[in-house]
């Protein structure tokens, strides 16, 4: 199944929890729990992630699985109020180790499967790149946390993409699914939030790699698995500004965001030439 809706991949302490295991793949996942005061604690095992509040705040504590409790880290997420608010700070927590978070709000943690174990280490949300990309109704931002090339790590990649309503973004579609000249295979996870009530949609469709046919509403806690296939548009609804967190990570040695175009659709990024970003972005306070 491609199309998880809100619930559908709850597993406590998580109101999202994607495994490799339970998405029948090999390396990218993704936890969402909703803090309210209580500590939850965990294991990373193989799994390296970030900590990052999509709404409200917490601390987080690290330390090996098998070390000292003088080996412990921690900070102070600051947050933020909603994920149309602003980037976040996040903190980024490697495998083989235990965590607790500690706070309230709700918080994602994107993650890989990996094999080097990085450092623990704390970045505050005015170092986090902001793309504006595309233009006229393709505009969108890009929160460029943990992207290749901004934030190292040995497999996760992860951004965060916020479209205006009535936009569309992951435009033209594209894929990551065979390794070559320019393009990576890439497991990715799609989690959809919707400002008010309002609803999105994304599109999976087939490539060379498989038959996949996905166009989904979602709104927001809905989650959308792309195994292959092109995938895009996404689109926001007019009156209702959408976001999605992205997941990717694959086995290439180098991390890479590396795609490739529909071909019948690639003509409309030229198009972008004569029109100007939408001014709606960037969304709220960039600090």
């Amino acid at each position: 199944m491609t199309y998880l809706p809100y619930g559908k991949a709850a597993a406590d302490p998580w109101s999202v929890e994607i495994t490799p295991e339970t998405a029948g793949w090999t390396y990218s996942g993704l936890r969402v729990v909703e803090l309210d005061g209580e500590p939850v604690s965990f294991g990373t095992g193989e799994e390296e992630m970030v900590i990052l509040p999509l709404a409200g705040s917490c601390t987080v504590r690290c330390a090996p699985s098998s070390g000292s409790p003088d080996e412990t880290v921690g900070w102070e997420l600051r947050g933020r109020e909603s994920v149309f608010d602003s980037p976040s700070d996040f903190a980024y927590v490697p495998i083989a180790s235990q965590v607790t978070l500690e706070g309230r709000g709700r918080i994602a943690l994107p993650a890989a499967r990996a094999t080097r174990r990085l450092e623990p280490r704390y970045v505050p949300a005015s170092e986090v790149p902001v793309e504006i990309r595309g233009a006229g109704q393709a505009t969108r931002q890009v929160n460029n946390f943990c992207a290749p090339g901004v934030f190292d790590c040995d497999k996760l990649v992860a951004v965060e993409v916020l479209t205006p309503g009535g936009n569309w973004s992951s435009y033209p579609p594209h894929k990551h699914d065979t390794a070559g000249e320019g393009e990576a295979v890439l497991e990715e996870i799609y989690y959809f939030e919707v400002a008010g009530e309002g609803m999105g949609y994304q599109r999976v469709y087939s490539s060379e790699r498989g038959r996949i046919d996905t166009l989904a509403e979602v709104t927001s806690g809905d989650v959308v698995l792309v195994p292959y296939g092109y995938h895009g548009p996404s689109m926001a609804t007019p009156g209702y500004d959408m976001y999605y967190l992205n997941v990717l990570a694959g086995p290439a040695e180098e991390r890479t965001m590396a795609f490739c175009d529909d071909p019948r659709h690639a003509w409309i990024r030229s198009s972008w030439e004569d029109q100007a970003p939408d001014p709606r972005l960037p969304f709220g306070r960039t600090r």
